[in-house]
């Protein structure tokens, strides 16, 4: 399912870390992007969209309420496909209820439902996490492999207090049981921690806190590119990706494979 430049998708949180890209590459590869913000009026937290290339032809900005259902009825109309990228991204919270999982599982099922509404819809592609696959309690010892099988548990990301794990989960959880009951074609993508350039000015919650908990340490203790030493973590550890690989491969193909 390739582009001939008249195939229209939406993007949803498009000011985001992970969507930007989404955005970007899309727009190289001759798509039409609806792109959800919070604001239009927010001009700091956009003007990387419009500065793209493409943007002023095929890039159409819309605002969309994670909240408040029916509000992405109108950037989905019309498309394709949906990237589903908005979900609340919290250090801390004193009421997790509130502040992650409501607006997680609801901002997922509003889109969802949005989608359901829209006969052109082909598949939908939910950036979900590696939150919502390996907190369970077993044991990661060096011979387990994580795949399709594995879900996070509710009860005990409960008991752990791991909130934005438990709002990834239970948001997961919501969609693929909407899916199938709507007969939606859908893709859930599970990155790690994604690094590498931001295409916006303002560093988000992520961003700013592996800032300066890992890079900020990696480049006092050498003059190297700091790509390169998060490369060697990304050998020796595993579970990070760069922004622009995470789109490329596998966000895109997700949605352009027809299998």
């Amino acid at each position: 399912m390739g582009s001939t430049g008249e195939e229209l998708v939406c993007v949803t949180g498009a000011s985001g870390y992970i969507a930007s890209w989404i955005v970007k590459l899309l727009l190289q590869r001759g798509y039409t992007v609806n792109a959800t913000v919070r604001s239009i009026r927010d001009t700091k937290k956009i003007a990387h969209l419009l500065a793209l290339d493409g943007a002023d032809e095929r890039l159409h900005l819309f605002e969309a309420d994670l909240l408040e259902e029916g509000s992405f009825d109108s950037a989905i109309q019309g498309c394709q496909g949906v990237f589903h990228t908005a979900s609340p991204v919290l250090v801390s919270v004193s009421d997790p209820q509130t502040e992650l999982i409501g607006p997680a599982v609801n901002g997922t099922l509003n889109v969802l439902k949005s989608c359901s509404k829209a006969p052109s819809i082909k598949r939908i592609v939910i950036t979900s996490s590696i939150s919502s696959m390996i907190f369970n309690g077993k044991p990661l010892t060096p011979d387990v492999v994580i795949d399709e099988s594995w879900y996070s548990d509710p009860v005990y990301c409960k008991e752990t207090k791991l909130w934005y794990k438990l709002s990834k989960t239970l948001a997961e959880e919501a969609a693929l049981k909407f899916a199938k009951e709507h007969e939606l074609d859908l893709v859930t993508i599970h990155p790690g921690f994604v690094i590498g350039p931001p295409l916006q000015e303002a560093l988000n919650i992520t961003d700013s806190n592996f800032t300066k908990t890992a890079l900020l340490p990696m480049t006092k203790a050498s003059d190297s590119d700091f790509r390169d030493g998060v490369r060697l973590q990304i050998g020796k550890a595993g579970g990070f990706g760069e922004a622009a690989e995470t789109v490329k491969a596998p966000k895109i193909p997700a949605f352009e494979d027809d299998d």
